[in-house]
């Protein structure tokens, strides 16, 4: 008798160890995609305010006499 014979099923043997296998986990990719896309929108508002706002100063300053 050879040592590769076997009273299992080669097939169902293989379906089995499939079954048992843990299932691959990917990480959800939207979180990431939903935190810098709120980043880059508040980026964009801040410049935005910063170029648009008036100046805090409308008088022009003199020069100290010297």
């Amino acid at each position: 008798m050879s040592t590769h014979d076997s009273a299992l099923d080669p097939s169902q043997v293989a379906r089995a160890r499939a079954l048992l296998k843990p299932a691959v986990r990917h990480d959800p990719w939207w979180p990431a995609l939903l935190a810098a896309t709120a980043l880059a929108l508040t980026a964009v508002v801040f410049a935005a305010a910063a170029v648009l706002a008036p100046p805090l100063q409308t008088e022009h300053v003199e020069s100290a006499p010297g």
